[in-house]
């Protein structure tokens, strides 16, 4: 299992956490995100939106899978970048 902790950079409205989907679904690893006890599905809509995730906000990333470390670091990368 790979794990990374973030600060967010950016704010998480539809558009982006739609932008995270798209990126997390090329990955075969299962992806998820956790904020204050909170864990959601890295490929979910309804999951990512309700952690109700903020600019400044920490998370874990995870990611469990043969691509898990490319699938981690991809979306480091996308939640550390201001848009």
């Amino acid at each position: 299992m790979e794990r990374v902790d973030v600060t967010i950079r950016l704010e998480l409205c539809t558009r982006i956490a739609s932008e995270v989907i798209k990126i997390a679904n090329k990955y075969k690893s299962e992806i998820w995100v956790e904020n204050d006890g909170k864990k959601a599905n890295a490929k979910s809509l309804l999951g990512l939106v309700s952690l109700g995730l903020a600019t400044g906000s920490s998370l874990t990333i995870s990611a469990e899978g043969e691509d898990e470390h490319e699938a981690v670091k991809c979306l480091e990368k996308m939640f550390s970048v201001s848009k």
